[in-house]
């Protein structure tokens, strides 16, 4: 008996008529109608080679064949019915489960240590793996489950994902504090004249930043290029090159860059910073615990005074 050839309907008209014995009360209770039902019977009779229900002056009753099939096909439509309507489970506080999370420096040093400050008073044994996947890699990578969220202003994601908006970033300029420029607003032609270091954040929507200056006919005189944010503190702070960065970095409460900043002079747009799951994992408990913890709790302020 091939079961390829079973149509789950089959079993439920089966598994009906054992407990109603009349096809006109099977047809009420699937919403159907009586000669949909027959066909169901005919259908099952053909499939399994047995009467399987003869008609009686008191109703329809089961074939010994269908007495042997009643147990374990009640059985398996049981299981089905409670695994569909189980509530998947997920508890923290006991929970030994690593978390693998794509994310960039800005996030490691924003999101990050306000994640394992809830960790450690409300999972102490959920862990953290963070990894820098290319999209290519990060596509299959989420589709396997590798890698649970990727959180950041990532191009690429579009199609078997979902996302969800942690916060919407603005841009300042950032220099060292005895730096010409500090003490006052900066113009288009400070930001202009000055020395730029660059940030290439490889898989990241920045990039986006560096159009739009570019659009707007401003030429910087780029002269250093490096590849995250990590090191760009110690830089800045022994030269006069001043950078384009998130407003994250200079929220002390979030991370105490201990450079000066101004309001950005070009108009910049503040971007969307987003997390992303694997629609396989839309339902799964510990993914939604995960997401909606980095979302209410983890989420950035944005900056409400000038420098």
């Amino acid at each position: 008996m091939d079961l390829k050839q079973f149509d789950l309907n089959l079993l439920l008209v089966f598994d009906l008529l054992l407990k109603e014995r009349k096809v006109s009360s099977v047809a009420e209770r699937l919403g159907v109608t009586q000669p949909a039902v027959s066909r169901s019977l005919k259908r099952l009779r053909q499939l399994l080679g047995d009467e399987l229900f003869c008609r009686t002056g008191s109703g329809m009753e089961p074939t010994a064949y269908a007495r042997h099939l009643a147990e374990p096909i009640g059985y398996a439509l049981d299981s089905l019915r409670q695994a569909i309507s189980q509530e998947f489970a997920f508890d923290p506080a006991t929970s030994r489960r690593n978390f693998t999370l794509r994310m960039s420096d800005i996030g490691e040093m924003s999101i990050l240590p306000r994640l394992m400050r809830v960790l450690a008073s409300e999972a102490p044994g959920v862990s953290i793996s963070i990894v820098r996947d290319g999209i290519d890699a990060l596509k299959s990578d989420m589709e396997s489950g590798r890698i649970d969220l990727a959180i950041g202003l990532i191009e690429g994601l579009e199609s078997g994902f979902f996302r969800r908006q942690i916060l919407r970033q603005g841009y300042v300029c950032v220099f060292r504090p005895d730096h010409p420029l500090a003490g006052r607003p900066m113009t288009r032609e400070d930001f202009q004249a000055a020395d730029h270091a660059l940030v290439s954040a490889a898989g990241t929507g920045h990039a986006r930043i560096d159009e739009i200056i570019e659009k707007q006919g401003i030429r910087r005189k780029v002269k250093l290029r490096v590849p995250n944010y990590a090191s760009l503190e110690h830089l800045l702070q022994s030269t006069d090159l001043i950078a384009t960065v998130p407003e994250a970095l200079v929220q002390p409460n979030i991370y105490p860059l201990a450079l000066a900043w101004s309001r950005h002079p070009v108009a910049l747009p503040r971007l969307s910073i987003d997390q992303f799951w694997h629609t396989r994992f839309h339902r799964d408990p510990a993914n939604r615990w995960l997401r909606n913890l980095i979302a209410v709790r983890c989420a950035l302020p944005a900056i409400e005074a000038d420098a």
